[in-house]
């Protein structure tokens, strides 16, 4: 059971500043670190020749150690150095202790870094203007932390990592069984579109302009599509009044939706029930297929596949990303796969099924992202100050 009145200390008295500096050598190699951001851990930044590291001086880092960051401190970066990185080097911006294990658990240690009320204390900290904000290290070690005997420390400590462990196995089964999915289906299509006739876009999918006239009171929920195929998403709602200059065309289930400036990142997208009814601009390509030969869900999948990719890269033309515009023509000019609709069909009630699968493991993951902020936030708010 945690208690209310756990002792108060000094950060300083727990955190001892490592001092272990060192000279490199212009033609040795040096691992060095980063500290990510939000609690996410310290990590490999590269390795590199001491010549081409800007500062002679670092710090020699060892497993165990706590470091922080100068200057993104206030965002959550910090951490413990793992032992793969034991011995690498730091810039003086990255200060380094170790841990007085006599009071304070490391494990303990890392728990409470991630916890709100550390990340009060550092932002406490911080000073300085707008992009010059940097810890002072002498004001965070002068601040108090509520600190338990070392044996609830390990209770603690034994009953966070249970729990860690455990997400993070059920994450790598989801993920596992995510890829295991993608290959079925990805297989499955390659049997069914094997030796299939192919269509243009323009005569089983053409591009459709349901025009929506403006009325200045009316509110209109515009659309938007993430890359890499992740969706779209209401990108604001608004008046009529406030679309000063753009056409509006009526979004309906089923639509395959292009961003015809983000098409060769990715951004395609299939409406869902949810989209029907919203508004895309003018840059929004919407087909709609013909469902009497072309299923929309398997016209979506068949752009998820690099055969089908590769067609709308070419139909994007340009070197850069602001150039690499998707053409109405170009689409209009692509082939896609025209297998049996009952071919068509079998394949989208699995692809559906896997579609289900996912939307239960992202539901999961996201309640399990919840779980380790709420179980730090009953441990440790209100047991640490300033």
């Amino acid at each position: 059971m945690i208690v209310s009145n756990w002792p108060m200390v000094v950060l300083g008295d727990v955190l001892r500043r490592n001092e272990r500096w060192t000279t490199l050598d212009p033609d040795s190699t040096y691992r060095q670190v980063t500290v990510r951001l939000w609690g996410k851990g310290v990590a490999l930044r590269g390795v590199c020749r001491g010549a081409d590291i800007a500062a002679r001086q670092q710090v020699e880092v060892r497993a165990g150690q706590f470091i922080v960051s100068r200057i993104d401190a206030r965002h959550g970066a910090f951490g413990l150095v793992p032992n793969e990185l034991d011995g690498a080097v730091v810039s003086g911006d990255f200060p380094c202790f170790d841990v007085a294990a006599d009071r304070m658990l490391p494990g303990f240690m890392s728990w409470l870094s991630r916890s709100a009320p550390f990340v009060d204390l550092c932002r406490a900290a911080s000073e300085g203007s707008t992009n010059r904000v940097r810890l002072k290290e002498s004001r965070l070690l002068a601040s108090r932390i509520a600190l338990p005997r070392l044996d609830e420390q390990r209770s603690i400590v034994a009953r966070l990592d249970a729990v860690s462990a455990r997400l993070k196995a059920r994450a790598d089964a989801a993920e596992r069984q995510e890829a295991e999915l993608a290959a079925m289906l990805q297989q499955a299509f390659a049997r069914i579109t094997a030796g299939s006739p192919r269509a243009r876009m323009a005569d089983v999918a053409p591009l459709v302009r349901r025009e929506v006239p403006i009325e200045p009171e009316t509110l209109y929920t515009e659309i938007g599509i993430r890359s890499f195929f992740r969706g779209m998403f209401p990108r604001r709602t608004m008046a009529g009044a406030e679309f000063t200059w753009q056409s509006l065309y009526r979004i309906e289930a089923g639509d395959v939706v292009f961003s015809n400036l983000m098409a060769w990142e990715r951004g395609i997208a299939l409406a869902g029930e949810a989209d029907a009814g919203c508004v895309g601009n003018h840059r929004m390509l919407t087909c709609a297929a013909d469902r009497a030969r072309l299923l929309p869900g398997f016209l979506f999948f068949y752009f998820t596949t690099r055969e089908g990719f590769s067609q709308v890269e070419a139909a994007s033309p340009g070197s850069i990303a602001r150039n690499k515009t998707l053409s109405p023509q170009g689409l209009a000019a692509i082939e896609v796969p025209l297998p049996s609709l009952d071919g068509q069909q079998w394949f989208d009630a699995l692809r559906l099924k896997a579609d289900a699968i996912q939307s239960l493991n992202a539901a999961a993951a996201e309640d399990a992202a919840a779980l380790m902020p709420a179980m730090l936030h009953q441990i440790f708010v209100n047991k640490t100050e300033s």
